[in-house]
């Protein structure tokens, strides 16, 4: 059985803005879930500052869950260069949390002139991670494992550029810096293949989000896989087996609960 997470929006995003993510966090716990997703787009600015985050991350703790941070901001800015503001924050954020993942948007990532970039700012992160002092908390001295996900935008979401990112890594001698969450469906919005798409990157590939995709064109959006879905299935075959799988799609609003643990139950065994 492989681990699965449930990200907060699949019980809905203005459940999440009206209830907080530790209620929902208990919710997902009761299903059988191993992980939760917080996402950083359904708080308020107070429920996403450090010292709310180490409180969340407290009922994380309590819970015996753990938790990775989502970002909508990119590793990459639209000029190609890296910002190293945004990953500097959501690094701090994930720490405060506790979370074994930060995961960001790849970007405009186009080369690799600043593979090498990168490289130092996760080092000086990962430095100041390793000298803080015993009054931190003990999160806040562990560097979470930066991972990029393929988006539903051209930039950021075309295969090129994600062979691209990590042949430059491996050719700076920085093989291995980060990793992947792959997004099985969100490779349709940009009309890319999913499944040549797994098997260029199962390398890297550590988290694995899971949803079907309904509609075309730009009215496409996200709903649950059937029990069968041929993509799934192929997709999940091809991408590692030991890395954990998160449920992004939109559960039944009259059934959260009971969906909850049922698709945590299929996925989990897919």
């Amino acid at each position: 059985m492989a681990e699965v997470a449930i990200v907060a929006s699949a019980f809905g995003a203005g459940v999440i803005r009206r209830d907080g993510h530790a209620t929902w966090l208990e919710v997902a716990k009761a299903g059988g879930a191993h992980a939760f997703e917080v996402r950083r787009e359904l708080m308020d600015d107070a429920d996403a500052s450090l010292d709310a985050l180490r409180g969340l991350g407290t009922a994380f703790a309590n819970a015996q869950m753990w938790s990775v941070w989502s970002t909508p901001d990119s590793l990459y800015a639209e000029d190609g260069a890296l910002d190293a503001s945004a990953l500097r924050e959501a690094v701090a954020c994930a720490q405060a949390l506790g979370a074994r993942f930060v995961k960001l948007q790849l970007g405009g990532f186009a080369g690799d002139a600043h593979a090498a970039h990168l490289a130092d700012v996760l080092a000086e992160l990962g430095a100041k991670a390793a000298k803080a002092t015993t009054n931190v908390v003990a999160s806040e001295t562990r560097l979470p494992r930066v991972v990029v996900e393929n988006g539903q935008l051209e930039m950021g979401g075309r295969l090129a550029q994600f062979t691209g990112l990590f042949r430059a890594l491996r050719a700076s001698g920085h093989d291995g810096l980060l990793g992947m969450t792959f997004d099985i469906g969100n490779w349709q919005w940009t009309g890319e293949a999913p499944l040549m798409a797994a098997v260029a990157l199962a390398p890297h590939v550590e988290y694995i989000h899971c949803k079907a995709v309904q509609g075309e064109g730009a009215r496409r959006f996200p709903c649950a896989p059937a029990a069968d879905d041929p993509l799934c299935r192929a997709a999940l075959a091809r991408l590692p087996s030991d890395v954990p799988r998160g449920i992004e799609f939109p559960f039944d609003e009259t059934r959260l609960a009971d969906d909850a643990a049922r698709y945590v139950s299929w996925l989990g065994a897919a």
